[in-house]
């Protein structure tokens, strides 16, 4: 079984920094990624006693991969150090509460929606933890913040049942769609189309970034695709929507017992990714709704998501309740079925209700109340 260094701010620390410039890039990511093991145990150590570790809601990666950073169910932003396998900073949202926190393309700031007080998403300067600005005007709670691969434009959903476009640079929305139940939002690679999901009406709409006030330009028709393999989660319980890297597959993740891999052209299912033994929780939620099915609520889509792609877009990870992570490689032979089973297995017993997967290197996080850090392993 894995060796998981438990150690933090105390006694030796995991030499991330070298371990990763040993394979600084992707490309061989196929070769290493069946070796992937629990490395690093980040555990907070601002939790004293005996209180349950808060439970992590969102991860983001900035862009150079430096740094990770999470919400928590204490509304706190905690912000890591990867390379060097470490804490280093906490932020407190008490006030406001916290969740979807991204960065922005200045790691140095960071957008995030509110829990309480209002719906209002706040751009905040983490190196003194003070507001740049407040995005104002949705009234109801936001369950999705998306940010442009190459600009300081960002996308927000709401049970208001608006998406808003906005800029950084300005507190007034740029755009906004009126739409039913857009939950979820991704940007493709280029930065030039971006999604919408809407699970109440089992839809994936595509708009041209440029044109958002015209139609969408595309609809993938989700109820029509997936109804024969998974008709619980065709209209609700989706947690996860992200394009490949190659910008040729959209990701679906559900409260189900599998993914849904689609294709961003055609709209058509290339594939179910099937959990066996059962789908993920959501971080905080009782184990006994795992195998729920129909049940819905407003927190399928408030966490960060427990599937993503890895950078190379051939495959995808995803966490579950209890038991390993789990990876299929999306260039295997789909089966007639389309029941594309894992091509292999991550061991691990905690629970992974939140992933993640760095840009830059061949590193991958997990986390519920645990944050583990995971990284090819040599001996493997």
């Amino acid at each position: 079984m894995d060796v998981v260094d438990r150690s933090e701010r105390n006694g030796p620390s995991l030499n991330i920094n070298r371990t990763l410039n040993s394979n600084p890039l992707v490309s061989n990511l196929s070769d290493v990624i069946s070796t992937f093991r629990p490395t690093k145990l980040l555990r907070r150590d601002d939790v004293k006693d005996g209180r349950p570790q808060p439970h992590v809601l969102s991860m983001d990666f900035d862009d150079a991969g430096e740094l990770l950073m999470t919400s928590a169910s204490d509304e706190t932003i905690q912000i890591y150090n990867v390379r060097e396998g470490r804490h280093q900073k906490s932020l407190l949202s008490k006030k406001y509460g916290v969740k979807l926190a991204k960065f922005t393309h200045t790691s140095s700031s960071i957008i995030y929606a509110s829990t309480k007080q209002n719906h209002a998403i706040r751009y905040l300067a983490t190196h003194d933890n003070s507001f740049i600005r407040y995005f104002e005007g949705h009234d109801d709670n936001v369950t999705c913040l998306a940010v442009h691969p190459g600009t300081d434009n960002f996308i927000s959903c709401s049970q208001d049942n608006s998406v808003r476009l906005w800029d950084t640079q300005t507190k007034h929305w740029q755009g906004q769609l009126l739409l039913r139940n857009p939950s979820l939002a991704a940007y493709d690679p280029s930065g030039t189309v971006f999604a919408i999901a809407c699970p109440g009406s089992g839809t994936i709409l595509l708009y041209d970034a440029r044109n958002y006030d015209k139609a969408p330009f595309a609809t993938v028709d989700v109820v029509e695709q997936c109804r024969g393999i998974d008709p619980q989660h065709v209209i609700n319980g989706w947690t996860k929507l992200e394009f490949s890297n190659d910008g040729k597959s959209l990701l679906v993740g559900t409260k189900g017992n599998g993914h849904f891999l689609l294709d961003a052209f055609e709209g058509n299912l290339k594939a179910y990714l099937h959990m066996p033994g059962g789908g993920t929780r959501r971080p905080g939620e009782a184990a006994t709704t795992i195998n729920g099915g129909a049940a819905t609520n407003s927190t399928d889509a408030d966490c960060s998501g427990d599937c993503c792609f890895a950078p190379d877009g051939r495959f995808v990870i995803s966490g579950r309740s209890s038991q390993d992570v789990l990876v299929w490689d999306t260039l295997r032979p789909t089966p007639e079925n389309k029941m594309m089973e894992p091509s292999c297995t991550l061991p691990d017993k905690r629970p992974a209700a939140v992933v993640a997967f760095n840009p830059r290197f061949n590193f991958f996080a997990t986390a519920d109340e645990d944050l583990v850090l995971w990284l090819p392993d040599p001996h493997v």
